[in-house]
């Protein structure tokens, strides 16, 4: 069986629905980021970077959401698009959310909602490229139901872990200028397995507080210039 170490954020979901999608049996295990699990040695071991998600596969280990969803597609053989042209278009798209989307919409988290000292160029700057990425994937889903046209892969999937917090990346009306990106999550939402995925919030509980304890485990950095 699989072991799946998560917390409730944007990467770890989208493995979360990755897992559901392909019925594969597997075990969550919880890390609370906030209370420092990311960096116990037993963790480390598994993921020196620190971060969730991870899985442990038998003898094989995976960490970094997007490596998992390309592990996991490629041991069933499933979500994934068939020939080169499309695999190639499939990286692509990974990519855009993997090096574009997730980074610039974290970012833009911190500093809206957790950087003390309000920090307004890196602010605006954040929002500005969280904002642009959002609406190249928004005019790319202006004509198609999928990211990449009328057939649903891992792409969908990494969207979806992050499309569910634009709000909170970039405010409450976010999505009346992304109708395209709202309407792709609605869709993914609707699917049994994001319910499935979403049901984790229930079987474990994770610290809610943001105190100066999990800044300093979350923003260790910025803790320590302090």
């Amino acid at each position: 069986m699989i072991r799946f170490f998560y917390n409730l954020s944007p990467n770890p979901m989208k493995v979360a629905l990755c897992l559901e999608e392909l019925g594969l049996p597997y075990e969550p295990v919880p890390v609370d980021t906030r209370k420092g699990e990311q960096f116990e040695p037993a963790y480390a071991a598994l993921n020196p970077n620190g971060k969730v998600p991870t899985i442990v596969d038998g003898d094989v280990t995976v960490f970094d959401s997007n490596a998992i969803l390309l592990y996991l597609s490629g041991k069933t053989g499933r979500f994934l698009p068939e020939g080169e042209p499309d695999g190639g278009e499939m990286l692509s798209w990974l990519m855009f959310v993997a090096t574009g989307i997730g980074p610039f919409s974290g970012q833009c988290v911190h500093f809206r909602h957790f950087a003390p000292d309000g920090g307004a160029y890196a602010t605006e700057r954040y929002a500005f490229e969280a904002r642009r990425h959002w609406e190249i994937l928004n005019q790319r889903l202006a004509d198609r139901t999928y990211v990449l046209g009328e057939t649903y892969t891992i792409v969908d999937m990494a969207v979806w872990g992050w499309a569910r917090m634009v709000p909170f990346v970039l405010g409450d009306d976010a999505f009346a200028g992304l109708p395209h990106v709202k309407l792709h999550l609605d869709a993914i939402s609707a699917r049994p397995a994001a319910a499935a995925a979403q049901g984790l919030k229930d079987r474990h509980t994770f610290k809610a507080e943001m105190d100066d304890t999990a800044r300093g485990f979350m923003f260790r950095a910025t803790r320590s210039a302090a």
